[in-house]
């Protein structure tokens, strides 16, 4: 039987901020299987970007332990990391973290030069379904905030991750443009190959996601339905 690809046990985390320590995640435990997708919901603030972070080792755990692809991550160092993040995860950040230097198609082909891989048909489709193959020789300070979430999001799928965190992929897009990116989610998680877990304050992006949860009291809720009347707020 395949090991589940993220695996979280009893995982803490805390931050100290003078004399205060803020709990932000307490006792979570938590299970990503291949081709999985989750949605998860909660208030801003409650820790879901904290959660995305720790699970792509950019930030600790205070306790418990945090295993990915059947290996716990509490031995890893630098390199089992960075192997990690080339071969097997895909990012998209709120703040989409493009390379300024580069044009757009260099921003999307960087895991690929990455993986020793070159530019593909796959890349094409994504840059087609995204709307963006016209954007390949622009610089990516020249993009409207739109465009610049749209290279993210094809840079993060274009080396065809085994796990995709996305936290609000379309938080800077017109309902079509979102539309489309949550189209696109969901097909990598149907043909059974990217495992997405989702962070979103929007109920008709979470209805994309085959599992719906919420980090409340900074405990990870399971089974939850989500509520738009209560997402719409938490939004607000």
């Amino acid at each position: 039987m395949e090991s589940p690809l993220v695996t979280l046990k009893h995982a803490s985390k805390s931050f100290v901020d003078g004399k205060e320590t803020h709990r932000v995640l307490e006792g979570v435990d938590f299970t990503l299987n291949t081709g999985a997708s989750v949605a998860l919901t909660g208030a801003s603030g409650s820790g879901k970007s904290t959660l995305l972070n720790v699970i792509a080792g950019f930030e600790p755990l205070s306790e418990g332990e945090l295993w990915l692809d059947g290996d716990n991550t509490a031995a890893w160092k630098d390199p089992q990391w960075s192997r990690f993040r080339h071969q097997k995860l895909g990012v998209i950040f709120q703040q989409f973290n493009l390379l300024t230097p580069l044009n757009v198609q260099q921003n999307i082909a960087f895991p690929l030069h990455l993986n020793q891989q070159k530019w593909n048909d796959w890349c094409d489709y994504l840059v087609e379904t995204l709307g963006i193959s016209q954007l390949l020789d622009r610089h990516v300070s020249a993009l409207s905030g739109g465009q610049q979430q749209r290279v993210a999001i094809a840079r993060a799928l274009a080396h065809k991750p085994k796990l995709l965190l996305a936290d609000e992929p379309t938080g800077n897009l017109d309902q079509k443009a979102g539309l489309e990116v949550m189209k696109l989610l969901s097909e990598i998680t149907t043909q059974g190959n990217t495992a997405v877990l989702l962070v979103t304050h929007s109920p008709e992006c979470a209805e994309f996601m085959k599992t719906r949860l919420r980090l409340d009291n900074s405990q990870l809720q399971n089974n939850h339905q989500v509520n738009k009347h209560e997402l719409r707020h938490e939004a607000s």
